[in-house]
Order: C-alpha cells, then structure tokens, then sequence
C-alpha cells in the first residue's frame, strides 16, 4: 500500500502533537540487528561468498540509520525553537540525558568484556581500559579489543552529541522567517565534510581520520534535514508527498544499498577504500538513512510492522542488541565447538541473535531504564528547585521574563 502524505498542516499538526514516533523504534531495531547480520556475516566468512557476501556486508549501513536517527531526534528540538514550537533544552539538561542514555549500559559492556571474556582480558592493559571507558578508541592506537570492536561508530556517535551544543548556538540566529536558510546550511555542511577524506589529516599510526566525526557528518546531516522539513510546511514544497511515500522512498534507498555493495563504495572485507570510494559510501549512506526514515517521518504514520508491540519490544532492546552482540558472538565460537570463517552462518546467526536478545531485555531493565528514570527525576528535582527559586524572588522572576522575550 502506498503510504501517502495527508494535507501539510495536517501532517504538520500531527508530528507536533506526536512528539513521539513509534516506527522510529521499530527501525532502531532493525537497525540494530542488521548491525549484528554482518558481523555474524564476517565472522563467518559469509561476507566473502560470491554475490550475496558483498550484500551481508554492506549491512554496516545500518549504522547510516542509526546516525540519521540520532541527528533527527536530538536536532528536532533545535529546529522547532527556530519555528517558535518551543525552547530547546539547555546543554547541561541535554547531556545529563544524554550521559544517562549511553553511558551506563555501555560502561557495564566495557566491564564485563574487559574482565572476563579472554581474547580481551588477556590484553587489556590501563590504556585500553581507558580509551575504552572513556569512548576515545578511534583516537588510541590499538585499543579497538575484541568484543567491543563495534563500539567505534558510539565513539563517532558521542562526539556528535558533545558537537551539537555548540553547533545549535551557532545556527541560533536562523530563526522565524530567517529558519528557511536552514536546511540549505545543513546540506551544505553535510557536503562540505564529503571532502574530508580528502584531507591530509596526521594522525598516528593505526590510527584513521576516517573514524571520526567529520567524515560522517553527512549521515547525521539527513536526520537533521528531517527534523527542519518535520515542522516546516513550506519546505520541498510538493515534493513532500513523495518524500513521505514508502514505496518511492525505499525503493531509492533499496537501490542505493545495492549499489554500496559494489566496489563503488570500497573492496570487500577489511581492505581500505580509496577517498572517492570513501565519498561515495558516505554518499550512498546519507541517502539510505534518509530515504528509510523519511516515510516514517513525513508520512502517514501507517507501518503496520515498525508501529507493532514486537518492533517496539526490539527497538527498546536495541541499544543493548548493539553493546553485547560481539561478545555474546566471540563467545558462541568456543562454547559450541565452532571455528570463526568457517561457515554455519544462518546457525550462528540465529544462536547470536537468540542468546544476545536476553541480554540486551536485561540491559534495558536493570542499567538502561533505571539510569533514565534517575535522570528525569534529578532533572525534575532541580527544575522543582528552579521554580520555588523563580516564585520566591521577585528581581529572579524579572530577569527570567527578560530572558524569555530576548
């Protein structure tokens, strides 16, 4: 069935009052275990088949996904300030949330795998519990361990969060009739850093500027064009009807996805791509994520799978599909006798994802969900504070109202 767009102010009207998407969930979750497909895939030796071993490695573009979410969802709030749809959070507010979001579940992962699983803990000196610990992997040399490999594309994901206070104030003055330039400042940026790849940036040795931040900009760039079109009736014009269309949209990023599996988008396997590949992955990248969540955010609100109870229960476990897959993976091999690159890969698969979903179902309800809780209710603590404060001093209460008409 098609998926159309409903009258502008309608849709408008209905992403506003929403506030929360729930196919968005549902696609974090398929994001996360197609993450987890080609990993299985490399490990094994899946991704070297002929054809379709070029298809289970390109799932890394799921990472694509996970970027454009995270620059939809928290640059939403930025967009809508600049609309008069409320007030963005404050920095401090934002990375208490944010800290609480990740860090939690993640230190727990570095924990365990660091401690006990043994192609890690053998080798796991003060540096790599550090670098580790404090998301800096793809800046250290060599601390990138086994089990927590993943965990480069968190550390580009973190410095996102960590760029965006700053990034905010500076679009700050695009706002009421000026919030049109905008979406033209963003895809601008986005392109800029197409180039980065082609930047001599020293770096040490084992170390590549391609794992940083700048080179996947443009990923993070297509969620936040979404969250300018979501409350902007009058941007794309009628092109917002085919943008919000399942069928067209994920047919484009159908075919992009195909064409990522080429060489176009770099070698197989572990060898380095060339910098014009390097444009074109980030290239085919930034239209995946976007075309993919487009339909859910501009469309019609109908997804009868990503909306179901399943998609929701796996997009809240998702986060933690994504932290313990590799080390649940890392320990399949030995526990049931199997060799990595070796084959067995729908078995493995299967073994991989039915013993890491338990996990990820305990990471949500005793370190994810808990660490959340405490955070609203600190944050509600201090703006509870904040209020009586506000009540009880007159001279408080003039120079907030100042502030709210600055």
């Amino acid at each position: 069935m098609t998926a159309t767009v409903p009258a502008t102010g309608d849709a408008v009207a209905a992403a506003r009052s929403r506030g929360f998407l729930p196919a968005l969930e549902g696609m974090r979750a398929m994001a996360a275990l197609g993450v987890l497909l080609t990993h299985v895939a490399f490990q094994t030796g899946a991704g070297g088949t002929p054809v379709f071993g070029r298809i289970w490695g390109r799932f890394d573009m799921a990472v694509a996904v996970f970027f454009g979410l995270s620059g939809f969802l928290l640059w939403r709030p930025h967009a809508g300030a600049a609309r008069g749809l409320g007030a963005a959070p404050t920095p401090g507010r934002y990375l208490l949330h944010r800290g609480a979001r990740i860090l939690p579940a993640y230190w727990a992962v570095v924990c365990a795998v660091l401690l006990l699983l043994p192609g890690a803990s053998d080798t796991a000196g003060l540096r790599v519990w550090l670098s580790n610990l404090a998301l800096l992997q793809v800046f250290v040399p060599l601390t990138l361990t086994d089990g927590l490999t993943q965990m480069w594309s968190l550390s580009v994901e973190v410095a996102f969060y960590l760029m965006l206070p700053v990034f905010a104030p500076a679009m700050a003055r695009l706002r009421g009739r000026a919030a049109r330039l905008r979406i033209p400042v963003i895809v601008g940026v986005g392109a800029l850093c197409l180039c980065w790849n082609f930047l001599p940036v020293p770096t040490p040795d084992a170390i590549h500027a391609d794992n940083w931040l700048p080179a996947y900009l443009p990923w993070f760039a297509g969620g936040m064009l979404l969250a300018e079109l979501v409350d902007d009736p009058a941007a794309f014009g009628r092109l917002r009807r085919p943008l919000g269309s399942r069928p067209v949209m994920w047919t484009i990023a159908l075919i992009a996805f195909l064409l990522s599996a080429t060489d176009l988008a770099g070698p197989a396997g572990l060898t380095r791509a060339e910098p014009w590949q390097y444009v074109l992955k980030m290239v085919f990248g930034a239209i995946i994520g976007f075309a993919l969540l487009a339909p859910l955010v501009l469309g019609d609100g109908r997804h009868r799978f990503l909306c179901s109870r399943t998609a929701a229960t796996l997009g809240r476990w998702s986060y933690g599909i994504f932290l313990w897959h590799l080390a649940v993976l890392s320990v399949i091999f030995p526990v049931f006798g199997l060799l990595p690159f070796q084959g067995d890969f729908a078995y493995i698969l299967l073994l991989t994802v039915a013993l890491t979903l338990p996990m990820a179902a305990a990471s949500y309800a005793l370190i994810e969900e808990p660490a959340r809780r405490f955070a609203r209710r600190f944050d509600d603590g201090r703006k509870s504070g904040a209020s009586l404060d506000l009540a009880a001093n007159p001279e408080v209460r003039a120079e907030s109202a100042d502030r709210r008409e600055t």
